[in-house]
């Protein structure tokens, strides 16, 4: 008898632990000390409790109250707030969290692959930006690369942390660099959801529903179940050779990686999706390059998605248009990466509110991550600052507008062109050539027109057809508007490139 009642006590106080624990009021961990919410509009908190437990939000004078769904789910909707003082923002259920000095600001996500990934303690002088780097209302939360099929509702491990010389190492240096320049024009808090993961491949940014449905993407997800049948095959099997062994290995990096559809989308994206942001800033091309005539229509369907998906409307999106990269060629050459770089301007046609920050000028040929990202974030800051907080400065490079053939000469026309043109270290213009009929190219010679035209043209071209422009994977090129902005690469002819087959 002595026995079944401490086994009868045992068993309650285990039952009582578990409803405690389960009574629990959780926040995924977008929401932890030194966050920053976006000011001027409303804020959706997020969390779990008991199914029907009653939360209540508090922060500065709002209090919101819900309950929770069947599944243990709750949402509430913050009032929009102005910028000021530190706040606390405190969830009450069975239990209770507070989170302390929670700023009001501006709110970005930045994200794509390695490019946006890479720190400031990868970067140009980094000992100086340290040193420098005293921003307490700059803050930045970093996310893990995690790879799955289903939503990660929390990485619990990551939190937000506050600019200084201490920790600005770890930011993104795309990212603060950008925030850096807001921050100080401004004069706001601004906060940085870091999520890129580097090799990562836009299908996987992107819901794997949506991308099924989409008839244009069956070659791509078509391959991805065969992959999956594959591997769910070799998984399931007993005594596997050595070659199966060695696929099945390949195959599990695969189902857990950077490329698989939905894989980013889920792993790590889904953990903050809805979160407040003011937009965000994306560098990423360089693993879809191989398949550019994909990427016009993949790009859009992504940036289309995730505004769907936020609730935000047609927030901003700007990106960077992919750096000069490999070994220069000395004569015109197809170019995959020109096709993506291509792609990306193409976007800014089919989507509102978003915008492309060309640096054709800034990479390293022997390095796929150039590491001046001052530039990078500056020009990406340019966007942000004409179109979403109003301040008069040029922020667009040039763009090819029109081309009418005179005799020899092929006569170009732009449009953005700030202040006019200036030519780079010497007064030759580099980076053009030029097609006949037979649509082989030829380097040409590019002359500034009074007006503010160019006129291309070439000896062995009587009758010409086409101009492009930096178009090669590492292209010479040296034309900038009176703004120091660089001529956006471009071709005058709809010839099929190298890349238009590959799905």
């Amino acid at each position: 008898m002595q026995v079944v009642v401490k086994q009868t006590t045992i068993t309650m106080v285990l039952a009582m632990a578990c409803s405690i624990a389960q009574a629990e009021v959780k926040l995924p961990n977008i929401f932890t000390d030194s966050m920053v919410l976006q000011r001027n509009q409303e804020n959706a908190v997020w969390g779990k409790a008991d199914a029907g437990e009653e939360v209540a939000v508090h922060i500065g004078d709002q209090k919101k109250s819900t309950k929770a769904d069947s599944e243990g789910h709750w949402k509430v909707t913050l009032d929009p707030m102005q910028v000021g003082q530190p706040l606390e923002l405190v969830v009450k259920g069975n239990n209770e969290i507070r989170i302390k000095d929670v700023l009001v600001g501006e709110v970005w996500i930045c994200s794509g692959q390695s490019n946006m990934q890479w720190s400031v303690n990868a970067s140009n002088n980094v000992d100086l930006e340290k040193a420098a780097a005293n921003f307490p209302n700059i803050r930045m939360i970093n996310f893990p690369q995690v790879g799955v099929q289903e939503p990660i509702w929390s990485h619990d491990d990551r939190k937000w942390m506050v600019c200084n010389p201490q920790n600005v190492g770890n930011f993104s240096a795309v990212g603060y660099f950008f925030a850096r320049q807001l921050h100080q024009t401004l004069g706001v808090p601004i906060g940085m959801i870091n999520n890129a993961w580097g090799g990562s491949a836009c299908e996987a940014w992107i819901d794997r529903e949506t991308l099924s449905a989409d008839a244009q993407f069956k070659p791509l997800i078509e391959r991805w179940e065969s992959s999956e049948a594959r591997f769910d095959e070799l998984s399931n099997k007993q005594d596997l050779s050595e070659d199966e062994n060695k696929q099945l290995g390949g195959l599990r990096n695969q189902m857990r990686g950077n490329s698989r559809p939905g894989n980013i989308y889920n792993g790590v994206l889904k953990s903050h999706l809805g979160y407040g942001i003011r937009g965000a800033i994306w560098y990423q091309g360089e693993s879809n390059a191989g398949r550019a005539y994909q990427y016009r229509e993949l790009f859009p369907l992504m940036i289309s998605s995730w505004r769907k998906e936020w609730g935000q409307g047609d927030f901003p999106f700007y990106w960077v248009q992919l750096a000069d990269f490999m070994a220069e060629n000395s004569e015109p050459m197809d170019s995959a990466w020109a096709e993506l770089r291509e792609a990306q301007t193409m976007t800014m046609e089919k989507l509102p509110h978003t915008g492309q920050a060309v640096i054709i000028d800034i990479g390293e040929g022997k390095d796929i991550h150039p590491r001046n990202k001052v530039d990078v974030g500056m020009r990406l800051a340019r966007w942000a600052l004409a179109n979403e907080y109003d301040i008069n400065i040029p922020h667009r490079s040039p763009e090819y507008a029109s081309m009418e053939i005179n005799g020899s000469q092929i006569i170009l026309s732009f449009d953005h062109v700030d202040g006019g043109w200036r030519p780079f270290d010497t007064n030759d213009l580099l980076g053009f050539t030029i097609a006949g009929e037979d649509k082989k190219f030829v380097n040409a010679k590019a002359t500034l027109m009074q007006d503010g035209r160019i006129a291309v043209s070439a000896e062995s071209i009587s009758d010409p057809k086409s101009v492009r422009y930096a178009w090669a994977n590492n292209p010479k090129v040296n034309l900038y508007d009176r703004s120091d902005l660089p001529l956006t690469p471009f071709r005058t002819d709809d010839w099929q490139g190298v890349t238009a087959n590959n799905h």
